[in-house]
């Protein structure tokens, strides 16, 4: 895999599953440093990950027989072909390098040099890391370690190879539930808090490095909540300690010997170490270990809801006061939400108690709450709080229905309105096939946005539907100037404008109106 350029470094390119099971961390683009920042120290014994004079030899004896190697094969059957491959046009050994193959493939085909189509093996493998938590012989790992592997080994520091059944995978956090069978009870270690964890407190992280065996590198917690677009559930702890190829699925140690996440990621432009590695957290994964133990396969909570930020915009609009909570775009028509009465434009404060500081925050309390559970959910609406009850159900992978209730179509006007730089037209089957807008989405299309005004900064663009200001829905076109007015004469800065695309996929945008001309034209 070539090093990603040094111009791309201000775009995250996570890469881990996507360089293969044998490229155990990922190399990203950006370029961030991570200094030399003193750090704070946990656990009874005190120990200096860097640069002091206290050894962290006692802390590393304690658990690195707990931690192992994982060896992942795969094999994958080819068709033998006939042909020479190919060379760049113009070649000056183009002849001499066609000769040589074909004598070469003489042995592998049939009888005159034909070519076979006999499926031919070919077994690849890779190295990973991984840790025991269980004395009889559970091991945890990164799904990327194993997966699509046909055959997985631990191999424990005292050399002993033992052949592994993978309880359970799950690709959305990255962690895999191996069981080996052992003659006697192995080195285990304990989950730890990671909640607790500080930036700067000190870690260790142990593992298997370019297969090299195990290998102990220390450092302290660079950040905390590091989203890095891998999945839905990102929620990093960032550390500077070193972590290179083979290191995935190994632990991220407190100076308590606890193991507070999975080292997983790496950002580099070149593939290796600048101290820039990301670790789940193990309040992120135990319960998801706990289920995959339990049931050999996950069962996340799901609500249903389609989610996104709140900004100062969207915050002003509803009256919110500081932006804060994940606001509901859209309401999946065969989810939990609608029953319990949740709707579109309602804010979710917290969710069984946990409070919901940002949208990303949302996808992991509700993954992490029970199946089948009544849980209170606070919301703002119309101005106040409220709270509703909503009787949890289990996450389906696939694609959730997005398209808003049917509404009668409005009549047609003569000529198309203008507000906020848009020109807006009756949704008629004509605009329907010039912009691809399916018969279930509803409102007023967009026909022309002019890039200055406040609509064109926001994205609103030809073919956007709006179907909702403020929460009013909207039915001809006229309709979205006069409500912008009436915002304006009750003293609002912006409107909140629902808008869909052709496909019927929701957002909120708030638009200022103080100096936008919102009345109709």
């Amino acid at each position: 895999m070539p090093p990603v350029p040094a111009q791309r470094h201000t775009r995250l390119a996570i890469l881990r599953r996507r360089l293969g099971r044998g490229a155990c961390v990922a190399a990203l683009g950006l370029g961030l440093l991570s200094g030399p920042t003193p750090f704070a120290l946990l656990g009874p014994a005190p120990a200096s990950a860097k640069g002091g004079t206290e050894s962290l030899a006692d802390l590393a004896a304690g658990v690195v027989d707990a931690v192992v190697n994982i060896s992942a094969s795969q094999t994958v059957e080819q068709k033998q072909a006939g042909n020479a491959p190919k060379l760049p046009p113009g070649t000056p050994f183009d002849d001499l390098f066609e000769d040589f193959f074909k004598r070469q493939l003489q042995g592998q085909n049939g009888r005159n040099g034909a070519p076979s189509e006999t499926p031919r093996s070919r077994r690849s493998s890779s190295l990973g890391s991984g840790f025991i938590i269980d004395p009889s012989g559970i091991v945890i790992t990164n799904n990327h370690v194993v997966e699509g592997a046909n055959e997985v080994t631990v191999i424990l520091t005292d050399g002993r190879k033992l052949k592994a059944e993978v309880v359970g995978k799950d690709a959305k956090v990255d962690v895999a539930v191996l069981r080996v069978k052992s003659d006697a009870p192995l080195k285990s270690v304990k989950f730890g808090d990671s909640e607790k964890m500080r930036v700067g407190d000190a870690v260790m992280a142990v593992g298997n490095p370019f297969g090299l065996g195990g290998t102990v590198t220390s450092g302290i917690v660079s950040a905390r909540n590091r989203n890095i677009d891998s999945g839905p559930y990102d929620n990093y702890i960032q550390t500077d300690a070193s972590i290179n190829k083979g290191n995935s699925g190994g632990p991220l140690f407190n100076m308590a010997g606890e193991v507070i996440g999975i080292n997983t990621a790496i950002l580099s432009p070149s593939g290796g170490s600048i101290g820039i590695g990301f670790a789940t957290p193990s309040d992120t994964v135990m319960p998801v270990i706990d289920q995959l133990r339990e049931f050999h396969e996950t069962r996340r909570g799901w609500l249903g809801v389609r989610i996104q930020g709140v900004d100062d915009g969207i915050a002003e609009s509803l009256g919110l006061g500081t932006p804060r909570g994940a606001l509901i775009a859209g309401i999946d028509d065969k989810g939990p939400a609608k029953p319990a009465g949740l709707k579109a434009g309602d804010v979710i404060l917290s969710f069984d108690g946990k409070e919901v500081k940002a949208s990303r925050d949302l996808p992991t309390i509700v993954a992490s709450t029970p199946v089948g559970k009544d849980v209170p959910v606070a919301i703002f609406r119309d101005g106040k709080d409220q709270t509703v009850t909503v009787k949890l159900g289990r996450l389906e992978d696939i694609e959730k229905a997005s398209a808003e209730p049917a509404r009668d179509e409005p009549a047609a006007e003569p000529t198309p309105q203008t507000s906020l730089g848009m020109s807006l037209s009756v949704l008629s089957d004509d605009l329907r096939k010039q912009y691809t807008i399916k018969d279930s989405v509803k409102g007023v299309v967009v026909t022309a946005v002019d890039p200055s005004s406040p609509a064109g900064a926001k994205g609103i663009k030809p073919g956007d539907v709006l179907a909702e200001v403020n929460q009013e829905r909207l039915t001809a076109p006229a309709d979205v100037g006069a409500k912008i007015k009436a915002l304006k004469e009750g003293g609002k800065k912006s409107a909140l404008l629902l808008v869909s695309n052709g496909e019927g996929d929701v957002r909120f945008v708030a638009i200022g109106i103080e100096a936008a001309g919102a009345s109709p034209q």
